[in-house]
């Protein structure tokens, strides 16, 4: 039952927009297709991403009262608890909106590596009766890369762009030395900036050209959207009521230039 649902709702109707995407593109040419349906999906989930990358920027924004939250009550976990719940509702975040946004996106992103995997196969019933099989696929990217199998570029740029995604999204790593809840924390940062892109050109290697180029535009797409929300924040910080022509110390002050 999960499998033919997985296939009615997930895999099929992707299956069919790349193989209508790629009747329209120039040549047929199934890379500029899979780039057009990874930017399709990415817009339709921008709505689940865009709640939940501001709310990790709210998360980080509050980190020092979370802090002194802990330290205030360390030896009490329940009123910690408490303190804590309190301060994510006063500003209303949820700190399990990352984990709902994953368990949202995951089935899709199965499906979007199962289709780029098995590439457009005309074989089999999959299609639907008013899309018409293309008469020629181009596979050859460019006129340069077979994306049926694997390329070391691709996944490179995969891995390369995965690392400068996630550099971009945590600039600086959190400090360490202090409580094991800390250093577990940076422990984490560092493996998701350094092994998670490594792991990801590993992977992308074993797999057809198809899916690290899905990757790499599913990267570039984050990597404009985190930084069009850094610009917002930018600009709201140095407009807001308190800044006349000067700049903020790290408690928010201004200081006039002379």
């Amino acid at each position: 039952m999960l499998t033919l649902l997985y296939q009615e709702i997930l895999y099929r109707p992707l299956f069919n927009a790349l193989v209508l995407l790629t009747n329209i593109m120039p040549g047929h040419d199934m890379g500029f297709a899979i780039m057009a349906l990874t930017l399709l999906v990415r817009a339709a989930l921008f709505p689940v991403s865009h709640r939940a990358l501001i709310t990790q920027h709210k998360l980080k924004s509050l980190e020092p009262e979370i802090e002194k939250i802990k330290k205030d009550h360390k030896d009490d976990a329940a009123a910690q608890g408490k303190r804590m719940m309190e301060l994510y509702k006063a500003h209303g975040v949820s700190p399990f909106s990352g984990c709902v946004t994953l368990l949202i996106q995951l089935p899709l992103l199965i499906a979007l590596y199962h289709v780029f995997w098995r590439g457009i196969s005309l074989e089999g019933t999959d299609l639907y009766s008013f899309v018409a099989a293309p008469e020629a696929v181009k596979t050859l990217f460019l006129g340069l890369v077979d994306l049926t199998k694997p390329n070391v570029v691709f996944a490179l740029l995969a891995g390369i762009s995965q690392f400068a995604q996630i550099k971009l999204a945590t600039p600086s790593l959190p400090p360490g030395g202090g409580s094991m809840q800390s250093e577990m924390a940076r422990a984490i940062a560092i493996q998701s900036l350094y092994i998670f892109p490594v792991l990801i050109v590993i992977l992308s290697i074993r797999f057809p050209a198809a899916l690290p180029l899905y990757w790499t535009v599913t990267n570039l797409f984050a990597t404009v959207h985190e930084g069009f929300l850094r610009s917002r924040a930018k600009r709201a910080l140095y407009a807001g009521p308190t800044y006349e022509g000067g700049r903020r110390d790290n408690q928010g002050n201004n200081q006039n230039h002379s």
